[in-house]
Order: C-alpha cells, then structure tokens, then sequence
C-alpha cells in the first residue's frame, strides 16, 4: 500500500463536510483501514459487550475476554489477537477514547440504534470506509450494487494504491459492513435499502460532528449527518426527540440552530473541539 494521504478532507471523499478529524478524541485520518481485513465485526463487537460487566472496561481487559476467556467463540489463539486488533482499529476499546465512551453510551441507551452506532464509530475510524460513504449514500432505494461496483468504486477513488485481489476483499469487507448496518439487503447482488435510524443514532453522529469542530447548520448538513440516510427535516425532528432525551441541547428557529453536548462531552473535549468561547 502506498502512503497515506495528507488530509482528513481528502481520504473522506466529501472535503469540508467532516470537519476536523481529531485524534485525540479518537478518530484515524490517512487513508487505510481495518476493511482491507475484515468487515465492521457487528457480530463480534455485540457479543463482546454484552459480556463486559464493568463500564469502566479497558482495552486489557477486552482483551482478555477476546484471548483468554474467548467469549468470541474462536478456534485459535492468533485468531483471537487478530480479533482483537481489529476490534482495537474499529472500535478503540478503550474509555478514555471519546468517541467508544459515547458509543458504549449509547449502545447501552437504545439497542435498535446498534447496527448503525457500530457503522458510525466505524466512519470515525476507519478512512476505507469513511471513503465507501460516497457511493453508498448516493444510491437510491431498490437500487442493486454488487461486489464489481465497489472494486471500480475504490480503483477509481485511489488509482493503483491496492492489488486487484487487496481491492476486491476491500470491496467485499465494505459492502458486508453496510449490509450489517442496514443500507443493503441481499448476497451478491445487494439491494439498497433505508436503515433503522433513532434519535440515539442521530445523537451520536452529531456528536462526532461537533468534536470534529462543526456548528449549528453545518452540523446538520454534514458528512456525518448523512450517515442517518434521512431528509434535512427529519434529521432535525431526530434531533429534536434526542434534546428531550437529555441527550443534547437543541434551540432552533428558521436556518438557525444551536446544538451542544454538554451533557455527553467533558468540558475539556467541548474546548478542545470548539475553543474556549
């Protein structure tokens, strides 16, 4: 694989509708991703948190219940370290990163949201799929995509930067993931289709928009607000059932919107997302 690129912008697809990719609240910038290898892990990920008893987890100890405990069901001991890197690249698996503590959050807050929590932290994570975002969220419903269409998806979005083998389980791994989250419905010929999309759902994709720096409209109308697969409007009601949730602060009137997470975020990600003031 050759090197990665230079800005978040330009792995996304969609410059200037991101936002700021900021590490330190976890999110991968460049322009690889765990979906060379595997797929988004649904299945696996489910199955590990449900058998983590402590909210305050840390990445040992997902750990040791991926090798030691192999609450995942693998055969062997490397298989179980790979699971376990992988799930790490995904997902963090770790607290003190913020963008799993609100998936963890909000896992726990609404299980119908959790196909589509998994796709979004996975967005954050992962520059591939972040990438892919382009072709899927421009297809309409009932509209069939099969595993060819993603391969000439990625050769013409980064010429010559994988083998024809790498680009077609890059292409197999992304398609999987979007099918896990909701967006496609069948095997080879995948059919396009609308995911469940909750105001948790809502809730925490604007919550990685604002750490990445967005505001009011934008945040609305960004690359993360698209992930919900909805209209302008109904990201707004979304919006709307999440604030009397108490999930975040919502003020609008006209094309001017206020959106604050003081409830979820910290006071140090709230500055170090938007500055002091």
């Amino acid at each position: 694989m050759k090197g990665a690129s230079k800005s978040a912008a330009s792995a996304s697809g969609s410059p200037g509708t991101l936002g700021k990719l900021g590490t330190e609240f976890g999110f991968k910038a460049g322009a690889s991703g765990a979906h060379t290898a595997r797929t988004m892990m649904l299945a696996d990920l489910t199955a590990l948190l449900a058998a983590v008893k402590n909210k305050d987890a840390k990445r040992d100890d997902f750990n040791r219940l991926i090798v030691e405990e192999n609450v995942l069901g693998k055969r062997t001991t490397s298989n179980r370290w790979l699971t376990a890197r992988h799930l790490a690249d995904l997902y963090a698996l770790d607290p003190g990163v913020t963008v799993f503590r609100l998936l963890r959050f909000f896992w726990e807050a609404d299980t119908p949201s959790r196909p589509m929590l998994a796709l979004t932290c996975a967005q954050a994570r992962d520059a591939l799929l972040r990438r892919s975002a382009k072709k899927v969220l421009e297809m309409k419903p009932a509209e069939t995509l099969t595993t060819d269409d993603f391969v000439n998806f990625f050769n013409r979005e980064l010429p010559g930067r994988f083998s024809e083998a790498m680009t077609r389980s890059l292409a197999q791994n992304v398609a999987a993931s979007w099918a896990q989250a909701g967006f496609f419905k069948g095997k080879v010929n995948k059919v396009r289709t609308r995911p469940v999309v909750t105001p948790a759902v809502a809730a925490y994709a604007l919550a990685l928009g604002y750490l990445c720096g967005l505001h009011g409209q934008l945040l609305l109308e960004s690359d993360w607000a698209r992930l919900l697969d909805v209209q302008r409007d109904q990201v707004i009601r979304l919006t709307q059932e999440a604030s009397k949730r108490g999930w975040l602060d919502f003020k609008g009137a006209g094309n001017v919107f206020e959106i604050n997470f003081r409830q979820l975020l910290t006071p140090t990600e709230v500055k170090s997302s938007h500055g002091p003031n």
